[in-house]
């Protein structure tokens, strides 16, 4: 939950989420208003380019990639992509979704006002102890992995301290 109370704007009623400090990464994006397991809160947008063009960008730290399909990939790091300020977690309440080449970011559970809203960014164990996960999660296992990876993982390299690199999310369907 946001630290203190969050507030709407009246000029803007529809508003689904703020974008405030986050306690796991930066900044995150908290519920303004309660939602339903499979409410659609927000589409993730970006601009949709190459396979080669993504392992540039990825090479390059950005770490807002989406893979779409085996051709083309979403880059979401864009000023008008409010869902970019979805953290990790290991135990989210939300989850990424394609549908007709759009990936939605949908609820997998009801949300309360004041929770930040988080999806697993699905990424596969290639350079995993690059991406430390801070979510503090139940099941947390420092790393930000896909949950079907997770178990893959010991309790010593989990301790491990990372270095830092970004990798796309929903795993990385970069070419070799």
């Amino acid at each position: 939950m946001a630290d203190g109370p969050i507030q709407v704007d009246p000029a803007t009623p529809t508003a689904r989420f703020a974008v405030l400090a986050s306690p796991i990464e930066g900044r995150g994006a908290f519920a303004l208003r309660r939602f339903e397991a499979g409410d659609r809160i927000v589409q993730y947008d970006g601009e949709r380019i190459s396979k080669t063009e993504s392992l540039r960008r990825c090479e390059g730290g950005n770490s807002f990639i989406f893979a779409l399909d085996a051709e083309w990939d979403l880059d979401g790091d864009q000023p008008d992509n409010p869902a970019r300020f979805f953290n990790h977690s290991c135990d989210p309440n939300c989850e990424a979704r394609l549908d007709k080449g759009a990936i939605w970011l949908i609820a997998r559970r009801n949300i309360r006002p004041g929770e930040e809203l988080t999806f697993d960014y699905g990424y596969d164990l290639t350079e995993y102890r690059q991406h430390r996960c801070h979510c503090g999660g139940p099941g947390c296992c420092g790393f930000i992995v896909a949950e079907h990876l997770r178990d893959q993982l010991s309790h010593e390299e989990s301790l491990t301290p990372p270095m830092a690199t970004s990798r796309s999310r929903l795993g990385d369907k970069s070419p070799p």
